[in-house]
């Protein structure tokens, strides 16, 4: 819907005659219209206003619960959006945008077998529905079943071979398989494709990093960063790569400005108090370390203990 379009929907009710409103207050594709036009423009409580109208007049309105839904998505009321895909289903069984919308919602609340079910669900209504491929992929991959996992994103690039998202997923699932020429041959792909893509260059760094070929990693974190100043978890992992180099000015560079970005970053603090450990800063790396495990960051036990013997703690 043009921007034009959803100012003269929004503005006709606000417009309209007394005598008009009251025409018009009967009409449920009325309401429907404006909440998706209040929806388009962020306005999300104005927007389920709107779509609660239209529902009161036509409760049968499947469209107007599967908008509703992605509204209390986009509002992280993650439990009103699976209720409301979840009636849009029951209305019409083969709302493919329904099963595809409400897995990607049981995702993100990580119940993995739901969502697996609902993309399988729209599959088999619509076998060339690529959404439905890529996210059950990420489902895979969560769940560890990577093979079934790569298996899905391939559906997916045979379907459009352009899918830069697919692209990067199947180099992370190649990346945690430790197949990492593939996976850098998937990053590579998708940068051909799109090559202002941050999260590719990030990953395609770490792959990189961990083949020991740590100037193209550096190379890539610069490439996300120029593309993102604002993209934390590249300055990090430059921090780390620099560590690792032993060049540990350019590490705490790295792993500052990312906390400058996000301080409640806990991999930012853990991986700077390894490096302060290794410039033998141990009151420094207790500082940081103790943050990170505040922020609910796992410790290697193995560190702890290095750090303990080499700082003289007890405890």
């Amino acid at each position: 819907m043009t921007n034009k379009k959803e100012k003269e929907i929004i503005g006709y009710f606000t417009d309209a005659s007394p005598q008009q409103k009251q025409n018009e207050l009967r009409d449920a594709e009325t309401y429907y219209n404006r909440g998706l036009a209040y929806s388009h423009k962020g306005q999300y409580d104005q927007a389920i206003s709107d779509f609660d109208k239209a529902l009161e007049i036509n409760p049968r309105y499947a469209e107007a619960y599967y908008n509703r839904g992605n509204v209390y998505d986009e509002k992280s009321h993650l439990d009103q959006a699976i209720s409301d895909f979840t009636k849009a289903l029951e209305i019409n069984p083969r709302y493919v945008e329904a099963y595809t919308n409400r897995g990607f919602v049981y995702l993100k609340k990580s119940q993995l077998d739901q969502a697996i079910s609902d993309f399988t669900r729209a599959l088999e209504i619509n076998p060339k529905y690529m959404e439905a491929y890529n996210n059950r992929g990420i489902a895979y991959a969560k769940k560890g079943q990577l093979d079934q996992a790569i298996s899905d994103y391939t559906e997916v690039l045979e379907i459009n071979p352009r899918y830069v998202e697919a692209y990067n997923n199947r180099g992370i699932v190649y990346a945690k398989k430790g197949q990492y020429d593939q996976a850098i041959s998937d990053y590579t792909k998708a940068l051909e494709i799109n090559p202002r893509h941050a999260e590719t260059y990030n990953n395609r760094g770490l792959a990189y990093d961990e083949k020991g070929q740590t100037d193209q990693a550096l190379s890539d974190f610069t490439q996300a960063l120029e593309i993102n100043p604002r993209y934390a978890e590249a300055y990090t992992n430059q921090g780390i790569t620099y560590a690792k180099k032993g060049q540990y000015d350019q590490a705490f560079l790295g792993f500052n400005r990312a906390l400058e970005i996000n301080p409640k970053y806990a991999a930012a603090y853990y991986n700077r108090g390894i490096a302060y450990y290794f410039k033998r800063e141990y009151e420094k790396s207790w500082e940081d370390v103790e943050k990170a495990q505040s922020l609910a960051c796992q410790i290697n036990p193995k560190f702890l203990e290095e750090l303990r013997k080499a700082s003289g703690r007890q405890n």
